[in-house]
């Protein structure tokens, strides 16, 4: 009965920090379709990047966490966290701006279940 206590207890860890992941994306990305630019990383603008960062760095370490719980658990890795690390980078100039690249974002959250 231990080892099923603990991957109930792993399972429902994962749950919480997808949930947790899923709030910090979401709220990076309210901020930014607000109009605060650097979420994506469109520019090579510093200011943005470091104003970022802890949003960018908190989202890494749960999705390394998030994906470390999977493995114990033999599920398929935490899929939304390579998708976002995807859609960050360079545009060109045709590309739509940061702000509506992270309200489709939003939309998408808020039409998919969580994992």
């Amino acid at each position: 009965m231990a080892k099923a206590d603990r991957l109930e207890q792993a399972d429902l860890r994962r749950g919480e920090l997808e949930t947790e992941y899923r709030h910090t994306l979401t709220a990076a990305l309210e901020e930014c379709a607000r109009g605060k630019w650097g979420l994506f990383g469109h520019t090579k603008d510093r200011q943005m990047a470091a104003r970022v960062a802890p949003a960018l760095e908190e989202l890494e370490e749960l999705a390394v966490a998030i994906d470390r719980l999977r493995g114990q658990l033999g599920l398929d890795p935490f899929a939304l966290h390579p998708e976002f690390v995807a859609a960050r980078g360079p545009a060109d100039a045709s590309a739509v701006g940061e702000p509506k690249q992270a309200k489709a974002w939003l939309d998408r959250l808020a039409k998919e279940p969580a994992e």
